[in-house]
């Protein structure tokens, strides 16, 4: 799995250019429309994809997202349910790195054992755990580690250059730097600063590093990649499926077509960033 995600950076380095991470909510609005979406992203242009694993209580999630979860928990998603997405979608692409982005608590009620032996038998590359911090690594960071699955971490505006070794430690796949305090969904960040903070981290590890949090338009991905390894989107996404469902919040023969068509509009933005930077 490790492999898997290290080619993929390995290859747009090569390509000079950097990744398009695309997020979204498993299950949301049905698991058969998610499934749909995410089989379609990465013709669309998404180099790897973060699928969110709903949990009912999230802490760093802006109301996009937590609407995403709750859709997707009434339409009876589970955490079994999306590593089956990931095993389904590994039936017709096994180069695309996948991660899956949610909390502990419903890892923990599945059981960590079991968890980690049926997402390497499903095909996931990685985890992000947002409640999880390094002093807590014994409790999945290390364990994924031994089983070959990426534990990535999400280092922050905050994150001060004591606290990030302990941050990086343990770290692989690469860097979530989040852009900005606050939830998901909030306004762009500002490009220097964030191409500052990608240039500090990156005294401090060889990881890629890839920015979140605030970009919507293809032009903002074209700004922040101009300095980053990857940039990451999802509440454009998740805005791009909310929009597109009919009163019932189910799914419509829109759905798939609003969520490719931001995707290859963030794709352009993101080949065109390294352009960009040398003009």
């Amino acid at each position: 799995m490790t492999e898997r995600m290290d080619k993929r950076f390995a290859a747009l380095a090569a390509e000079g250019r950097p990744a398009l991470v695309t997020y979204f909510m498993g299950g949301d609005p049905d698991y058969a429309a998610s499934l749909e979406i995410m089989k379609a992203l990465p013709a669309a242009g998404a180099d790897v994809i973060e699928l969110g694993a709903p949990f009912s209580d999230p802490m760093a999630d802006g109301p996009s997202i937590q609407a995403a979860g709750q859709r997707a928990l009434k339409g009876g998603q589970t955490l079994a349910k999306t590593l089956e997405m990931v095993r389904e979608f590994r039936k017709t692409d096994n180069e695309t790195p996948i991660v899956i982005m949610g909390y502990y608590n419903p890892i923990y009620i599945y059981g960590v054992d079991r968890f980690l032996t049926e997402a390497v038998a499903a095909g996931l590359d990685g985890l992000i755990i947002v409640d999880l911090p390094p002093e807590m690594d014994d409790e999945l960071c290390l364990p994924a580690l031994e089983k070959g699955v990426n534990f990535i971490r999400l280092a922050t505006p905050t994150t001060d250059d004591r606290r990030l070794p302990a941050v990086l430690n343990n770290t692989s796949g690469f860097v979530y730097y989040v852009s900005m305090t606050g939830i998901t969904g909030s306004a762009l960040p500002d490009t220097d600063n964030v191409g500052a903070a990608v240039r500090r981290i990156k005294r401090h590890t060889q990881l890629p590093v890839c920015v979140g949090f605030g970009v919507k338009t293809g032009e903002q991905a074209r700004a922040i990649g101009a300095t980053a390894d990857g940039v990451v989107v999802g509440t454009a996404i998740v805005n791009a499926i909310a929009g597109s469902l009919d009163d019932q919040n189910g799914a419509t023969g829109d759905t798939v077509q609003a969520v490719t068509d931001l995707v290859r509009s963030l794709a352009d933005g993101v080949r065109a960033a390294r352009l960009a930077a040398a003009e």
